[in-house]
């Protein structure tokens, strides 16, 4: 409903949807670097004893830091150089919402059930 409010055309399913080439690059530099800071805190973890991991280096961490840092990326691109204005305002409210489920799932245990 949101998408067709600020007109906006739904994207192909399963595709990257840079909206140029900067926004590729910067794209893939954040997903490379992500990825040799998860090698390089698997390492660091697994010398540490379990209960003293950091939780800067935990895998799901690193990967919820990794979706909320493209998203953000993707804002400012879209802001900037998007056909339509508007595309920043759906993938802000995306991120938002992705946002508020991860924290409701999170604080409540899942639901209670873990």
């Amino acid at each position: 409903m949101l998408r067709r409010w600020l007109g906006i055309q739904k994207p192909k399913v399963f595709s990257y949807n840079h909206v140029n080439d900067q926004h590729k690059k910067v794209d893939w530099s954040i997903r490379i670097f992500f990825i040799a800071l998860m090698v390089l805190g698997y390492f660091i973890n697994m010398a540490r004893l379990p209960q003293e991991r950091y939780l800067l280096f935990e895998t799901w961490f690193l990967l919820f830091g990794l979706m909320f840092t493209m998203e953000i990326a993707r804002v400012i691109m879209e802001r900037k150089y998007a056909k339509n204005p508007n595309a920043y305002i759906y993938t802000l409210g995306q991120l938002v919402f992705i946002l508020i489920i991860i924290v409701t799932l999170f604080s409540t245990d899942f639901f209670g059930i873990f």
